[in-house]
């Protein structure tokens, strides 16, 4: 099927300037930014918090939009002949459209949120349901209410599935973007600290998590992990359907596994276990082994949500075994410079992933140093945060640290830190590099761990060209 221009009447009534227009005519493509308007485009006029979008109505006209959703409010002057609808909310139309959009091409829909891990899980689950053709999914950031629309948008006929990363920063976002995807499989990744400052507490982060299920297909399924009982409550408010929980055990050594998870607590039965042997970096689950694409315990967590995605869309498991993913810019990102190990996780950081980061450090030969920045968004706990990851920084056995921040946070990392032998407070990613000149020797691991605006990025250039 192809959403026609006559699809849209029936949602959102008469339009403007219709004269002539034939409504069997299918819907242009969708764009939102003249810059990049194509002739029988379909422009929505956008309105943020520095741009409306209205200001562009006669430039889109004139660069042949097929037609236009418009406020109610616009005072600015439509074309005469500018096919257009007027709306209450431009935003919450290219939503609605969005979603018919996505009732039409009728293919599954899968939904992934989480405090830490969604795009590591967005990708991993991207491309292991490649078997089944084209699979449109979440590029960048496109992960708020302007972005997942606009991935729904982009599939096409071609299309065999969609795969929507969903982010928030306060309770009602998600709940708005499932009602835009309806998606048929969710994902929640994990309950985490992230986001604190906005919802005050993991309760509260979890609650907002598991509006994901608010226009799941109602035969739909949730995957979740296992033994965290503030998701379980919080997702019994909000969903009835199904729910797959999976689990993972972790051998270190050849004659050891560590469970973690079978002494937590969990209101029902584990569906989806894996057995990882970090060594190989090689996991065991339902008879088939898969080699992770991406080292860390933490990955190998993720890799199990794929593993339960692409089973109850009916592929393989064999498909699975050798993913060939490409490395997202500061995710799961390892850097061999000269004789020096670099850990790139410089896109983010929360307290669970400066965790994950640093037990993958501390599974490396050699020394191991980490630069750890500043972790926002943890409200009136962020000290204790930030104190508490370099206290484990420490307990695992780090040779040096630098602390990329200021003000209580350093303060407190400082004091945390004081039995790392190597130990200096910076203020910016280039005099950390200064430091790491005079510290690092042949085959030593470093880990680069920071929130985005810390730009620990800026250290990758330095070290590539010195090392």
């Amino acid at each position: 099927m192809v959403l026609r221009l006559t699809d849209l009447i029936h949602c959102f009534g008469k339009p403007f300037n219709d004269e002539g227009v034939d409504f069997d005519t299918p819907v242009g493509q969708v764009c939102t930014d003249t810059r990049k308007l194509q002739k029988g485009d379909f422009y929505i006029a956008l309105c943020g918090e520095h741009y409306d979008g209205h200001e562009f109505l006669v430039n889109a006209y004139e660069l042949g939009s097929q037609a236009a959703f418009i406020s109610f409010d616009c005072s600015i002057s439509v074309p005469q002949k500018f096919l257009h609808w007027r709306v209450k909310d431009t935003l919450e139309a290219y939503q609605k459209l969005a979603c018919l959009h996505r009732e039409d091409l009728e293919i599954p829909v899968v939904a992934i949120t989480g405090s830490v891990g969604k795009t590591t899980t967005k990708e991993l689950i991207s491309f292991a349901l490649m078997s089944l053709g084209e699979i449109t999914f979440t590029y960048g950031n496109n992960n708020n209410d302007i972005g997942v629309p606009q991935t729904l948008l982009n599939a096409n006929s071609n299309s065999a599935a969609i795969v929507l990363e969903m982010g928030m920063r306060g309770l009602g976002q998600i709940k708005k973007l499932s009602c835009c995807s309806k998606p048929d499989i969710a994902v929640i990744t994990n309950i985490g600290t992230a986001h604190l400052a906005h919802l005050g507490s993991r309760e509260n982060i979890a609650l907002a998590k598991c509006e994901i299920t608010a226009c799941l297909k109602p035969d739909g399924v949730v995957i979740i992990p296992a033994g965290d009982k503030i998701l379980e409550q919080a997702l019994l408010l909000n969903w009835q359907g199904r729910i797959i929980r999976v689990s993972l055990d972790v051998n270190y050594s050849n004659d050891s596994t560590i469970s973690s998870i079978r002494d937590n607590y969990t209101s029902g039965k584990i569906d989806y276990t894996g057995i990882l042997i970090v060594k190989k970096w090689l996991l065991e689950c339902r008879g088939y082994k898969f080699q992770l694409p991406f080292e860390g315990v933490h990955n190998a967590k993720n890799f199990m949500y794929a593993i339960a995605v692409a089973d109850q869309l009916g592929i393989s498991l064999e498909c699975l075994h050798r993913l060939n993913i490409p490395t997202p810019s500061g995710r799961n990102n390892i850097l061999s410079l000269a004789s020096i190990t670099v850990l790139d996780e410089t896109y983010n950081a929360s307290p669970e992933s400066v965790k994950a980061s640093l037990d993958l450090l501390a599974l490396k030969p050699g020394r191991h140093f980490a630069v750890l920045g500043t972790m926002l968004e943890l409200g009136k706990n962020s000290v204790r945060y930030h104190q508490q990851i370099v206290e484990y920084a420490a307990s695992l056995g780090i040779d040096g640290l630098i602390i990329c921040s200021s003000g209580l946070e350093a303060d407190a990392m400082a004091i945390s830190g004081r039995t790392i032998e190597f130990l200096t407070v910076v203020s910016n990613p280039e005099d950390a590099f200064l430091v790491l000149k005079k510290w690092l020797n042949d085959g030593d691991c470093l880990l680069l761990k920071a929130s985005r605006n810390v730009k620990l990025e800026r250290l990758i250039p330095l070290l590539k060209n010195y090392f």
